[in-house]
Formats: C-alpha cells, sequence, structure tokens
C-alpha cells in the first residue's frame, strides 16, 4: 500500500512540473507562429494533456472493461469543467474571448448532449456512433486551425524570446513528464482503490477521471496563474472535445463499447457543467472566483454522491 502512495506522489510531483514547462514552450511558440493561445490550447497543449485518457480508454476497451474506459471520459470532463475551471478560476479570474463563447464551448456542450444521447437511447457506442464522433473531431480541428491567423488581434500576450528549439523541448519534455507522471499516478490509484471492491464506472468517474485530469489540472491552473487565461481556459475546451469526439470515437471505431454502470445522473453532471461554464464565460466574458467556487463546490457534491454510491457497493459485497 505505501509503494503505490508513493506512486501517487512522484506522478502528481511529475504532472506539475511537467505542465509548467509545456506551458512556457506552447506560449513561446504560440508566439513565434503568430497563433492565438486559444488555438494553441485547443490543438498541442489538449493533445498533451490527453494522451493519458486516450491510452487509459483504449486499452480498457481492448480489455472489456468498457465502464472504465467512457467513465474515464464522462469523470475527465466533469473534473476538467468544474474543478480546473472552478480552481483556475479562483486562482485568477479568466478573461475568455468572445469567438471562444460563440464557438468553442457551444461545439463542447454539443459533443456532450450527442455521446449522452448515444449512452441512453442504446447502452453502447457503437462503431457508428464512433465514426460520426470522430467526423465531428476533424471537422471542428479544421473549423480551429482555419480560424486561427484570423482571431490573433483578439488578444495581447507577452512573448517569451525562447529559441525555437528550446521551446520545442520544453513542450516535449513536459508532455513526457505529464504523460509518464499521470500513468504512474493512475497506476498508484488504482490499486489502492481497487482493493475496495468497487465497480469499474465508479473508479472511472473519480481515480482514474482525476489522474487522467492532473495534466489538464496542472497546465490551467499554472497558466492561469501566469495570466494567460487563453492557454488556461482553450485546454479545457479542445481537451473535453478530444476526449469525447478524437478518444471515444477512435476508441469506438477500433473496439465498440457496451455501457452498463454510467447512469443518467452522470451523464447529466456532463452535460450540466459545460452548460455552467457557457452561463458564466457569457456573463462580461468572464469566469469571476465566486464562479469558480461555485462549480468546484457543485464538483464535491458530485464526487461525495460517487463515493456515497462506491460505499453502498462496499456494503452490499460485505
Amino acid at each position: 500500500m505505501w509503494l503505490y502512495i508513493a506512486f501517487i506522489i512522484i506522478g502528481i510531483v511529475l504532472v506539475l512540473w511537467g505542465a509548467d514547462r509545456l506551458t512556457d514552450g506552447a506560449v513561446a511558440i504560440a508566439e513565434r507562429m503568430e497563433i492565438p493561445q486559444i488555438v494553441i490550447g485547443l490543438t498541442i497543449v489538449a493533445v498533451g494533456t490527453s494522451a493519458p485518457e486516450l491510452c487509459v480508454s483504449l486499452v480498457s476497451a481492448l480489455k472489456g472493461t468498457a465502464d472504465l474506459a467512457v467513465g474515464n471520459v464522462v469523470g475527465s470532463n466533469i473534473f476538467n469543467s468544474m474543478l480546473i475551471v472552478g480552481v483556475a478560476a479562483m486562482v485568477a479570474p479568466m478573461t475568455i474571448l468572445p469567438s471562444t463563447v460563440r464557438k468553442d464551448i457551444p461545439f463542447s456542450l454539443v459533443a456532450s448532449v450527442s455521446l449522452a444521447t448515444m449512452i441512453l437511447m442504446d447502452g453502447d457506442i457503437s462503431r457508428l456512433d464512433a465514426a460520426i464522433l470522430f467526423a465531428a473531431f476533424l471537422l471542428f480541428m479544421y473549423v480551429t486551425v482555419k480560424g486561427a491567423r484570423g482571431s490573433h488581434a483578439e488578444e495581447q500576450s507577452e512573448p517569451k524570446n525562447y529559441t525555437p528549439l528550446k521551446a520545442s523541448l520544453y513542450i516535449l519534455l513536459g508532455l513526457v513528464c505529464l504523460i509518464v507522471g499521470s500513468n504512474v499516478f493512475v497506476y498508484g490509484a488504482t490499486e489502492v482503490a481497487a482493493t475496495l471492491g468497487v465497480s469499474e464506472a465508479v473508479i472511472g468517474l473519480t481515480i482514474v477521471a482525476g489522474g487522467t485530469s492532473l495534466p489538464e489540472l496542472a497546465t490551467s491552473v499554472v497558466s492561469a496563474r501566469k495570466g494567460q487565461s487563453g492557454i488556461a481556459i482553450g485546454n479545457v475546451l479542445g481537451s473535453n472535445v478530444f476526449n469525447i469526439l478524437m478518444i471515444l470515437g477512435l476508441t469506438g471505431i477500433i473496439c465498440p463499447m457496451q455501457v452498463h454502470d454510467i447512469t443518467y445522473i452522470d451523464l447529466s453532471v456532463l452535460v450540466g457543467s459545460m452548460f455552467l461554464l457557457w452561463l458564466f464565460s457569457y456573463t462580461k466574458y468572464t469566469v469571476a472566483r465566486w464562479e469558480g467556487a461555485v462549480l468546484a463546490c457543485i464538483f464535491i457534491a458530485y464526487m461525495t454522491w460517487l463515493v456515497l454510491k462506491a460505499t453502498g457497493q462496499l456494503a452490499a459485497i460485505q
């Protein structure tokens, strides 16, 4: 048990350090290429920080544990929209670009509604469902990259003055630390949780989702502290879209998934979290500290419900 706890601590340290390097490198690349921070957050940073979710969900689906695969994505997105945005906003109020409120947040909301509808309709993600999700992901990437140059004038940032080689090395080193640290954390945390005998869905929604969301948490909080709101919110939205459309789309094409223990409450929280984020962002194009606190409190309430649910499962087993 102590060895697994040590893995958890090592994983957290690696993730926090890696997020710092990744943020600096991403901002430097954005400045040199004259690409807005929001686009870097929605693409490079989001891909890197979503890598743990991709690995966990794909391996879980191939091993026949679909609830863990889907629970990981649903839980990660709830972590992103509520805990991560909430904590980042409490660290420093987050300024949201009008284009983000008009395009990026609604796209993420539609992705969440689409996933919830697919699961509630027939309890699975078929290859056709997965193909639709992946096609939507390609559309999102096309629209995001196409609009990159045109939106550059909407924001300002201080150049990092890194050489291209140094910035690239920072991004690579940061991604390696994020992925390795997250995997170490998930391994230790999952081994601890598995001894309690709770369901795959609960483990996916809590321990695994929390572990694979550590890169997003660390990257967004560090970005908010440095005043880079574009990276912080872009990372969250990009990761949410990647998680649903790219990860479940790609995973479902390779291996269709039958979902059993992801409930309508879990899916309602998923959709509701994105709606709240859109609502808070729409007002004055800022997520204030008190709004961040509201998101964090709702997240804590949801986690409390999941823990009580797991406790009930454990009591039933005993």
